[in-house]
């Protein structure tokens, strides 16, 4: 009997990834038969099936769901392996996988790929942006070498190392009561509207650990509404929606402009961390990345 390739595993990713043959095919530059076939073979040789087809979609399986995160790991297995043989010609070609928390992808860490990327023009960098849970759920994974997080992450299988601080901030729109309150105290804030991160952010995360410090619970704050953006929670609280807690960064551009306010509490500063697995490979081009980022290496080859 004929055993399944990698070719197939990776049209299967493909294809469950996007939930579409066609997208799929697209994707791996290859024809939609050749992707149907891949699948088909699949299912005929292990009889069973991967996908329900839906009309003229498909969707996953029970079964589908439990072999895709088996394939990912298999590929990611593979990717590593390749990675470790292709460094023997230096950082002169190869992929880094990074997977970077919201905040951090969109603020922090694109200066330090931009100035690696100049470095080592060879190496290309696959950066993919999500919360903090996910950014870990990828490099248990191995669909990413490096996970860039907002906070501590507690897995045994992943080391965390912080890599950089980060000052949080309560803001307010122009209209709201607290721009002219000379101190707000941790009673006030059970007093107005809030808007939040979803669960699993890393803002959100440092948000209850401050609470948790003024003897405050999150239940006790009127939420009005969680967000899945450090810019749709900074759009809401521009337009009068209530309170929220973002890092000095993302805000920024709305205090200089008037647009937000910040409310006259301190709030603790919190760490960037970087998450890689603890018994996986590590590339060259990761710790080479992680290196520059600490300043022990120089900017130049």
């Amino acid at each position: 009997m004929n055993r399944m390739t990698l070719d197939q595993l990776r049209v299967f990713v493909a294809v469950a990834e996007r939930q579409h043959l066609t997208r799929a095919a697209d994707a791996l530059n290859l024809a939609q038969s050749a992707v149907s076939s891949a699948i088909s073979t699949l299912e005929e040789r292990h009889n069973t099936k991967l996908f329900h087809r839906v009309g003229r979609g498909i969707e996953l399986t029970e079964v589908g769901r439990f072999f895709a995160t088996e394939a990912r790991a298999v590929l990611a297995r593979v990717a590593s392996a390749e990675l470790m043989l292709a460094e023997h010609a230096g950082l002169k070609r190869g992929t880094l996988t990074v997977q970077a928390s919201q905040t951090i992808a969109g603020y922090w860490l694109p200066r330090h790929l931009v100035a690696f990327r100049r470095t080592y023009p060879g190496i290309d960098i696959r950066l993919t942006v999500s919360n903090t849970r996910q950014a870990a759920e990828a490099v248990l994974n191995g669909s990413a070498e490096l996970g860039f997080v907002e906070g501590p992450v507690n897995e045994s299988l992943l080391t965390s190392a912080p890599v950089a601080r980060d000052q949080m901030i309560m803001v307010v729109g122009a209209d709201h009561p607290w721009v002219e309150k000379a101190d707000i105290r941790p009673d006030d804030l059970i007093k107005t509207d809030w808007i939040m991160r979803e669960s699993g952010s890393g803002t959100r995360v440092a948000f209850e650990q401050a609470l948790k410090a003024f003897g405050i619970s999150l239940c006790s704050l009127r939420i009005v509404m969680e967000l899945p953006s450090n810019e749709s929670v900074r759009a809401a609280i521009e337009a009068g929606m209530g309170a929220g807690v973002i890092s000095a960064s993302v805000a920024a551009p709305s205090i200089e402009s008037n647009l937000m306010y910040p409310a006259k509490i301190t709030l603790p500063d919190r760490s960037f961390y970087v998450l890689r697995h603890a018994e996986r490979y590590h590339s060259q081009a990761g710790r080479t990345l992680l290196e520059m980022i600490s300043g022990r290496i120089g900017r130049n080859p």
